[in-house]
């Protein structure tokens, strides 16, 4: 039965911290993600996926390699501070364009790469955790 509850508890952190990845998320972009996706812009929808599963990934490296609750917690908050570390340095590098315009523009291939930086970071992050 404990496992039961273990896994019950974990799954209400990664709910807990991915929705915190999303309003912060929401917060540092211009445009409203939730809107946009409303309105059938498919590159937001992509970049906002990539972040969902790579705040999970970092999640699922969390879970397996640490040893209480709250160790999960803190790994899953710094990797969500990576992640947006990781869409502002990825939004100041990409000097031709703003990443931010291009998906607001419903670009869909920004919006594969976006997802691809949130997901491939995601697993270098998870991977470093000890």
């Amino acid at each position: 039965m404990e496992a039961f509850i273990a896994t019950f508890i974990y799954f209400l952190i990664a709910i807990i911290v991915v929705l915190i990845g999303l309003v912060i998320f929401e917060y540092i972009t211009k445009y409203k993600d939730w809107d946009e996706i409303e309105n059938g812009n498919q590159a937001v929808a992509l970049s906002i996926a990539g972040k969902i599963i790579g705040i999970c990934i970092i999640l699922s490296f969390a879970i397996y390699h640490s040893i209480s609750v709250w160790e999960t917690v803190i790994w899953g908050g710094y990797g969500v501070i990576l992640q947006v570390i990781a869409y502002l340095l990825f939004e100041g590098l990409t000097r031709k364009f703003s990443v931010e315009q291009k998906l607001k523009e419903n670009n869909i291939a920004v919006g594969i790469i976006t997802l691809a930086v949130s997901i491939g970071l995601a697993f270098v992050i998870g991977a470093s955790i000890t």
